[in-house]
């Protein structure tokens, strides 16, 4: 879950060497802010294809001067992997803990979505991204091409290649369909990648996703299942797009209400994403044990048998292709940047919004939309597959120094 959607973005005047982080050296710990301040460590970019970008980005996000309490809140909120797989856990032994979630949905769902989105919008200054926006044009363009290019060609061929149901077919496709995932912002921040792209490129996807998102699934999906894009449209538009205007125009309307809330905001969108993925998962676990799948899961085995069992399930088989779809979108989208000419943070900030996708709203859509509860299913897998991967990766590169060797030598 994002936890920072702050800009400060300014034209450097001055070309100045990246700043070396030594690779046998820890670096410190991270604490995400709510409303982080980036520091103005000016450093300039560009890319083979012409396209002279500069722009400030740091690592740094915490302001020295920020109060204790809300560093508290802000390191329970970096802990999102955590709720997740603690809530995905539990679904699976007890999916009765969240049936009371379960019982209100797809009211519950879209109003949890609808929530989670206003708590980026009001930490979203519209005006900042414009301008950061006709700054860094083909970046933030080539992230969102990439984004729904990556993704989709993968969700399709993966689903083909293992032979998924119709259902589990047009889920993995619907997921794959979905922007980039918030959480992708505070992972990038830990790989030491290109925040305000990632920030950028997660805003520009989620509200195309408007058009995008049905389109793209009516086109890849409407052979297996109808697919109604206009209606899939009108709720992205509902969920997605409008919370976001709505924080948004709170944020700048009356500020200093909007400052006080913020430092919340953060917690409460993961818990509140944590509860939505769980519950998803929890209402498919029901549905794939009272099947002839689900009697082999709970049946009296060996644990080697009883693997061996669920990885030819089923559900191994859509687990299998969730892990295979963020891989690919990792993967292939650091290559591909790798291949455009951008330079090593720009490379792990692409690579990451790629491959992690918004799975709480392909959840809301595939309930809201679809009659079969097994459509939700991959992206209720994702938010705990996805979030373990992405912060694996993170943390990977985070000891990994992103600084151009050229700069090195030329500092030598």
């Amino acid at each position: 879950m994002s936890i920072s959607f702050c800009f400060t973005p300014s034209i450097c005047h001055q070309k100045q060497t990246p700043p070396r982080i030594p690779l046998y050296k820890p670096l410190n710990p991270i604490n995400i802010s709510a409303r982080p301040k980036l520091t103005h460590s000016r450093i300039s970019t560009s890319s083979n294809n012409g396209d002279n970008e500069k722009f400030e980005y740091s690592s740094a996000v915490v302001p020295p001067d920020e109060p204790r309490w809300e560093k508290w809140l802000s390191t329970a909120a970096s802990l999102y992997p955590l709720y997740v797989t603690f809530g995905g856990t539990v679904a699976f032994l007890r999916p009765s803990t969240f049936s009371w979630f379960v019982n209100l949905s797809p009211t519950s769902y879209s109003l949890t979505l609808g929530f989670i989105m206003f708590t980026m919008g009001i930490t979203l200054e519209l005006k900042e991204l414009i301008n950061l926006f006709s700054q860094r044009p083909f970046s933030i363009l080539y992230g969102c091409a990439a984004q729904y290019t990556i993704m989709p060609a993968f969700g399709y061929t993966i689903s083909k290649l293992l032979g998924l149901s119709p259902s589990l077919t047009v889920g993995l496709i619907l997921l794959s369909c979905c922007p980039g995932g918030t959480a992708s912002n505070v992972v990038t921040l830990i790989a030491q990648g290109d925040v305000p792209l990632s920030i950028v490129m997660t805003v520009c996807t989620t509200l195309g996703a408007v058009i995008l998102t049905p389109l793209l699934t009516k086109l890849l999906a409407g052979t297996y299942v109808p697919v109604n894009a206009v209606s899939l449209s009108v709720s992205t538009l509902q969920v997605v797009v409008a919370p976001i205007l709505l924080g948004s125009y709170l944020q700048s309307t009356f500020p200093v209400a909007v400052k006080r809330l913020t430092p919340f905001s953060p917690l409460l969108a993961v818990l509140s994403s944590s509860l939505l993925a769980s519950s998803v998962f929890s209402e498919n676990v029901i549905q794939l044990k009272s099947s002839t799948i689900g009697a082999s899961l709970s049946s009296d085995l060996s644990p080697i048998i009883h693997a061996k069992e669920m990885l030819s399930s089923e559900l191994g088989a859509v687990v299998l292709s969730v892990i295979l779809l963020h891989f690919a979108g990792f993967f292939v989208g650091y290559l591909s940047a790798a291949f455009s000419g951008f330079k090593e943070p720009q490379r792990r900030a692409i690579s990451i919004e790629v491959g992690m996708q918004n799975s709480s709203l392909g959840v809301v859509l595939a309930t809201s939309h679809f009659t079969s509860p097994m459509v939700a299913l991959p992206s209720a897998l994702s938010a705990v597959l996805m979030n373990i991967m992405g912060s694996s990766l993170g943390f990977f590169w985070r000891y990994m120094d992103p600084s151009d060797p050229k700069d090195k030598v030329t500092e030598g």
